[in-house]
């Protein structure tokens, strides 16, 4: 009974002594773990325990409340900022599937021509369009060349009218002459005749 008394005392005395020495003040500055790193380091040694002060523990855990209230609140702000951006985001998306789709509309539209009411891609009409373009050409060639054909047998046959009106107006003006000079021969012999009987 007396080891046990005199361990007792020792403990107490131990403990005391611990307590005696520990005057020290808590700081509650810092992080978290900084305080944490404090106590244990500011903390008695007693065996393989560590003594510390109740109005350390509770000034710790007041201080890491508000370090988790603190970082809940800043959770919370993160959460509505973080929900406020996807919103931004996604209406931004929206805006950018909007101006895709309308880009696509537009280059559409600039790749393609309406004629009469069909939309037709610009290579196609331009193919058209060159195709109506030389066929009207060549159309235009030929004519011109029967007009110029046409024109110039025209005028041939107009100059070869022109020579045979001549060459009758001679011919009659030659059986003119001829009949009257027929003529008279005839009126002379009737009336070479007429002086005969």
């Amino acid at each position: 009974m007396k080891t046990k008394t005199l361990i007792l005392f020792t403990l107490l005395f131990t403990v005391n002594l611990t307590f005696g020495q520990t005057v020290k003040k808590f700081t509650d500055t810092g992080s978290v773990s900084n305080q944490f790193d404090n106590l244990i380091k500011n903390s008695n040694r007693y065996q393989d325990y560590k003594v510390v002060k109740t109005t350390w523990l509770y000034k710790l855990k007041e201080n890491v409340t508000d370090s988790i209230s603190a970082s809940k609140k800043e959770i919370i702000a993160a959460d509505k900022l973080i929900n406020s951006q996807k919103k931004s985001i996604d209406s931004l998306k929206l805006a950018i599937h909007t101006s895709e789709a309308t880009i696509t509309n537009l280059n559409n539209e600039i790749q393609s021509i309406s004629l009469v009411g069909i939309q037709i891609n610009k290579g196609t009409f331009k193919t058209i369009m060159f195709s109506v373009i030389v066929i009207l050409t060549l159309l235009l060639l030929f004519f011109i060349t029967k007009f110029k054909q046409s024109n110039s047998i025209t005028t041939q046959t107009k100059l070869d009218l022109k020579e045979l009106d001549e060459e009758f107006e001679l011919h009659r003006k030659k059986a003119l002459e001829r009949e009257q000079k027929v003529r008279r021969q005839l009126q002379d012999e009737l009336n070479k005749q007429k002086k005969d009987n």
